[in-house]
């Protein structure tokens, strides 16, 4: 998914976009394996979706992820964030069922200024955090 509205406002052209896309539909496949570990993909369809993100800026991703879960028919999908911009929330209760923002600071300047601390977290911490969640250790 392309916002068009950012891209048009950068003047970005389609190359660096194709180049963009490949690599990161590379490291969405390279965190599937490594979140996942070969699990399937939950059962959506007739079940309440929560999409959750730390914050939002543009939205663009949590739009992608919206547009990717309607076709598999959830009864609902609910995006749920502590913080984004007031337009961005507004842009997602188009194509999400319900949105819930904690705070839309104005002026919005980046996620992490709603945070003491905004550290990335690694991916065994995403692991171990999936797999204590499931109930089952965690595996490397």
């Amino acid at each position: 998914m392309v916002n068009d509205r950012v891209v048009g406002a950068l003047g970005i052209s389609d190359d660096p976009l194709d180049i963009v896309a490949a690599h990161e539909g590379e490291e969405l496949a390279r965190r599937e394996q490594a979140y996942r570990g070969g699990r399937p993909a939950p059962e959506v369809r007739d079940r309440i979706v929560i999409l959750v993100d730390d914050g939002l800026a543009t939205g663009s991703t949590m739009q992608a992820a919206v547009q990717a879960l309607r076709p598999q028919r959830p009864a609902r999908i609910v995006v749920a964030v502590p913080t984004a911009p007031r337009e961005t929330c507004d842009e997602l209760r188009r194509g999400a069922d319900a949105v819930v923002c904690l705070a839309t600071p104005d002026p919005f300047l980046a996620v992490g200024d709603s945070y003491a601390d905004f550290s990335e977290i690694s991916d065994e911490e995403v692991r171990d955090l999936l797999a204590r969640s499931a109930g089952s250790p965690a595996t490397s």
